[in-house]
């Protein structure tokens, strides 16, 4: 299946555009920050120019790359997708990617053309190899998806001085949704760390699992107030994928997600010193899901090349190959060419829903 009146490229131009534009806006009080999100508006538009160029010889290349740097974490959140794949468990990790093959990706990554790398686990900030190699690649802008418990004074440090990298705090909510999800305390260190991140001046951000628990109080202008006053300047709001049968009743349906999309509309105006993001947002108007390297694809701890986290299934490694071949894997090219990505679905996660999809095409014949 062929996509038809729609521009993947300018579609995914604009996204990158207009994260950077606000982003300028939000940080315009900020002077460090200010000027470096100057500097990376001219990077994202060289960027974009190199996508254009892969793009007239054949490649489509991604905006965005998500990488989960580790298998391990300390918190055991509830419905966590990642424990729930073992991606992320409590062993000692075992062949994962050094920080200077990480690295390698990430450059690799830059002269393909690709403006945002955000980095996950389990926990990042367990890898601080990793995120010190990432800083050195000021081009690319890394959103580190965090529980926010391991920020320290080393941290804060790394981060005044690579401001590509960006602590993005996993929050539910006020205390007691929070703490409900990702255990007791972890609400009052969390806030003690935005506060600190306040003080020094110090981009950061938050991430929202969205359920039908914590959906009003999330999307509630008492919830932003409070995050915009801690000095967050920009909130990712997440649709929650169940993974258990256990926990569909917490996954939006399409009410829901009409309210998250009007929602995001309403704060989007009213609170222009936020940037606000919705994954996976309303994929009928990206054309149909945007994982499988359409717009993003997942790298796991190991190497392994996934459509997206919520799809954790790999016929290619980057350790064997080059980030341009990972990102038109047979698996990736089949989901794209067979129009699986532009399927109708309930809703959510359109590979997730269909996994056994996914299976089967992994496992057949090539």
């Amino acid at each position: 299946m062929k996509e038809q009146n729609f521009d993947l490229q300018s579609y995914l131009t604009e996204g990158v555009e207009a994260i950077v534009k606000d982003a300028l806006r939000a940080t315009l009080r900020n002077p460090k920050e200010s000027a470096f999100m100057a500097r990376f508006a001219a990077s994202a538009a060289i960027a974009s120019t190199r996508r254009e160029s892969w793009e007239a010889k054949g490649t489509h290349v991604p905006s965005y790359l998500i990488a989960s740097i580790t298998s391990s974490c300390n918190l055991h959140c509830a419905g966590c997708y990642s424990r729930a794949s073992e991606a992320t468990n409590d062993c000692a990790p075992v062949r994962q990617l050094t920080g200077e093959q990480w690295k390698d990706i990430f450059q690799q990554a830059e002269e393909l053309g690709i403006s945002f790398v955000l980095l996950a686990g389990g926990e990042p900030l367990l890898r601080q190899d990793v995120l010190t190699a990432a800083g050195e690649v000021q081009s690319i802008l890394f959103p580190i998806f965090t529980n926010g418990t391991f920020l320290n004074k080393k941290y804060f440090e790394l981060f005044d001085r690579c401001r590509n990298l960006i602590p993005v705090i996993s929050i539910e909510g006020e205390k007691e949704l929070t703490d409900a999800r990702r255990g007791e305390g972890i609400y009052d260190k969390i806030t003690g760390n935005m506060k600190e991140l306040q003080d020094r001046g110090l981009l950061f951000g938050g991430s929202v699992t969205v359920t039908t628990e914590n959906l009003e109080e999330v999307m509630s202008d008492g919830f932003v107030n409070d995050l915009a006053g801690r000095g967050c300047r920009a909130l990712i709001y997440i649709e929650f994928v169940p993974v258990t049968d256990e926990a569909k009743h917490l996954a939006p349906g399409d009410e829901e997600r009409e309210k998250i999309r009007l929602g995001i509309e309403r704060l989007r105006r009213e609170h222009p010193e936020i940037v606000f993001v919705s994954f996976p947002g309303d994929e009928k108007s990206s054309g149909g899901c945007l994982a499988a390297g359409r717009g993003f694809f997942h790298i796991n701890s190991h190497g392994g090349a996934e459509p997206c986290p919520f799809s954790p299934y790999s016929d290619i490694n980057v350790t064997e190959t080059s980030l341009r071949e990972a990102m038109n894997s047979r698996l990736f090219l089949e989901l794209r060419d067979g129009g699986h990505l532009m399927e109708d679905h309930a809703g959510g996660c359109v590979l997730y829903e269909k996994r056994r999809l996914v299976e089967q095409l992994l496992n057949a014949e090539s």
